[in-house]
């Protein structure tokens, strides 16, 4: 087991640590559970979806990085698929506040990078801040998705987000986690640059068409890729680094041991991610930072 979950799961009640314990001592465990996991677990242990949901939070909890706030947030995304997925607040100690991840944009976008074709409720350990719930408006999940909070009823998004401004109001059908392939094609030698292509071919930027994609190199040569995710609010956009940083930190990586990075975006585009990504990745001691554009 990921020592990260040490001290949530010896607070767990004993049924739950037993049903857990396999799946969280396996060595690829990655902070999601799959469908046919989650419905052994729920068997052993005697918990429904939601009083399960809610158990499993101050393990998604432990997935957080908060060398700033201290602050642990941890939220759960459940999907479509009946897989499950972990998140947690991520933050980067030397830059910006503006680069920081919240825990529901990280089990949403862990969901996304994992093929999740559509969400059906989020459950988290407070409440959405306004950044969150415009986030989560630019699912495909509507505002009919499911918000689950401690000690409150259930609630949609539309409840948190009465009155909410999103896609439909901008003409865009294309909402986030749809599947996409934009077919921008390059002649590469370099894996870690045809990743980063990759992710840039399903990233979601209807608003500027400024499509990217990032790949990070771990040191033990593990690849994480990540796209880019635009909101019709634009400020709560994710950047294609974060997301990758989000599915580098759920699998286990560390964050600060990133041998070297490829930005794959479009020449000539509204707008770019070069800076901010170097800016970014020096924060975390990674200067091999290459750029490729199509």
């Amino acid at each position: 087991m990921h020592s990260r979950f040490h001290s949530a799961y010896s607070e767990l009640p004993a049924a739950l640590q037993s049903a857990l314990l396999p799946y969280l001592d396996a060595p690829d465990f990655a902070a999601m559970f799959k469908a046919e996991q989650i419905a052994a677990i729920k068997q052993q242990c005697g918990l429904d979806d939601d009083a399960l949901a809610f158990a499993l939070l101050p393990l998604a909890a432990a997935c957080s990085l908060t060398p700033i706030s201290h602050f642990h947030v941890g939220a759960v995304a459940r999907g479509v698929s009946g897989n499950w997925y972990f998140g947690g607040n991520m933050e980067f100690r030397g830059a910006p506040m503006q680069q920081t991840v919240h825990a529901e944009q990280c089990a949403v976008t862990h969901a996304w990078l994992r093929g999740e074709a559509k969400l059906v409720a989020v459950t988290v350990n407070y409440s959405p801040c306004g950044h969150c719930r415009q986030f989560m408006n630019e699912l495909n999940s509507g505002t009919e998705l499911e918000i689950h909070l401690p000690a409150r009823a259930t609630a949609t998004l539309g409840d948190y987000l009465p009155y909410s401004f999103g896609p439909k109001d901008l003409q865009i059908s294309e909402l986030l986690m749809d599947p996409v392939d934009h077919g921008f094609q390059l002649t590469l030698d370099d894996e870690l640059a045809k990743a980063a292509l990759d992710a840039a071919n399903r990233s979601h930027a209807p608003y500027s068409t400024a499509h990217s994609g990032v790949a990070l190199e771990a040191e033990d040569g593990k690849v994480y890729a990540g796209r880019y995710a635009e909101n019709a609010a634009f400020n709560p956009s994710l950047p294609p680094l974060q997301t990758a940083l989000i599915l580098m930190n759920v699998a286990g990586g560390d964050c600060q041991k990133i041998r070297r990075a490829v930005l794959a975006e479009a020449e000539g585009a509204i707008l770019t991610q070069w800076d901010a990504t170097r800016a970014t990745l020096a924060a975390l001691g990674c200067e091999d930072v290459q750029r490729v554009t199509f």
